[in-house]
């Protein structure tokens, strides 16, 4: 596990962000979900019911319950407005990551290292742009990938520098879904412990 506090990982910045309108939403929202104790993973402008705004959060400890997406969708929806950066009617999406999570920080790879992912270079690295396989180790840098399937003459492992990738997402097995629900149970039982001994204070 990484030594990150929490203090870093509330100022990581994103390695994947967005572009065009949907980097412009990210600059409205993500302020505002700091100064809330929540990071931002991703924003999206999609075309359907109309048009919807699919904004992923977290908790700096990785839980995201749904008190917490109606507290974040109540708290950016007045900025939005005064902001309007979208001419037309859309709805509103508040949502975790979920456990097949998009990846978008170094601390996301530090943490998830043991399971699967998929992800996409800007660059060809090894002759590709697209990989699947293991993270089986993870630093300042970039990722080693351990691939599930590779092509006569490949290597098994492959450097991944961070600075190249652009899309990359856990894959949802047994064993990430037992991972995820041990490490929420912990974080919320911390939370608990946290909110107890405050309340003693």
């Amino acid at each position: 596990m990484s030594d990150m506090t929490n203090a870093d990982n509330e100022l990581e910045p994103r390695l994947i962000t967005e572009t065009g309108l949907d980097q412009r939403l990210a600059d409205i929202i993500e302020p505002v979900l700091v100064g809330m104790g929540f990071r931002l993973i991703r924003v999206r402008m999609l075309n359907q019911n109309g048009a919807t705004m699919q904004v992923m959060a977290e908790r700096n400890d990785g839980t995201m319950s749904v008190q917490d997406c109606e507290a974040v969708s109540m708290a950016i929806s007045p900025v939005l407005d005064v902001e309007d950066p979208i001419e037309k009617e859309y709805h509103l999406e508040v949502s975790s990551p979920g456990i097949d999570r998009p990846m978008v920080r170094k601390s996301d790879f530090v943490r998830w290292q043991g399971h699967l992912v998929k992800c996409e270079t800007s660059i060809l690295i090894d002759n590709r742009k697209r990989f699947r396989g293991k993270i089986v180790e993870a630093n300042a840098d970039g990722f080693t990938l351990e691939r599930d399937q590779v092509a006569y003459g490949e290597e098994q492992k492959v450097v991944i520098p961070f600075t190249t990738l652009s899309d990359a997402k856990l894959i949802l097995t047994d064993d990430l879904i037992r991972d995820a629900l041990r490490a929420d149970k912990l974080a919320k039982a911390q939370a608990a412990n946290q909110n107890e001994a405050d309340d003693q204070e």
